[in-house]
């Protein structure tokens, strides 16, 4: 029995696709941090992963906010792995990513990486309109994410690379002996009056 680094097996694949498919070419996985987060329970309902962008509109390391009749600055503060400054944290949720179906578990990785703005400047690609997060319908989005999904299997030279996505948690427990990941705190930004 081995010990599977869950972090580790999922930023392969997440350079492996920046790789294969031009849809994420903009992205430099040195720049992208990946974590797991625990769920309460192991169901399949609710968020499977999250991507938490560390900067703001267009890029910028702060903005302003009202709130009533204040003002207040809003800063990001830098987050750096391994001597690069991080743009993006992704958490992926255990047990419930994990038990996913292979198919799902890629969609659900697709989903996250395509909230990277082309920019590749901390901020979230923005569609038109006030659900700027996932265009005007959701359901498109998610359609464009299986469609990603079945092109990235069929470039895919080598399965193996993806048996860490084959199976629940159960099954991953019973062929590794330990499986870890990296756990890291979202970071907190700082909220200033101007």
């Amino acid at each position: 029995m081995s010990t599977l680094n869950l972090t580790g097996e999922l930023e392969r694949l997440i350079a492996d696709i920046v790789g294969r498919m031009p849809e994420f070419s903009h992205i430099d996985p040195q720049r992208l941090l990946v974590c797991i987060s625990t769920t309460r329970g192991g169901g399949i309902h609710g968020t499977y992963a999250k991507i938490h962008p560390l900067r703001f509109k267009d890029g910028g390391r702060s903005m302003t906010a009202r709130r009533g009749r204040r003002t207040f600055t809003c800063t990001m503060p830098p987050v750096t792995h391994k001597g690069a400054e991080v743009l993006y944290i992704i958490y992926f949720l255990v047990p419930r990513f994990i038990n996913l179906t292979l198919r799902e578990k890629l969609i659900t990785v697709l989903h996250e990486l395509y909230h990277v703005a082309p920019e590749f400047n901390g901020d979230i690609r923005r569609f038109p309109g006030r659900n700027y997060a996932h265009g005007s319908s959701a359901k498109k989005y998610n359609a464009l994410m299986a469609t990603l999904a079945d092109a990235y299997l069929e470039k895919a030279a080598d399965r193996e690379e993806l048996s860490f996505l084959e199976g629940g948690m159960d099954d991953l427990r019973a062929r590794h002996e330990t499986i870890v990941g990296r756990r890291f705190p979202a970071p907190r930004m700082r909220v200033e009056p101007s």
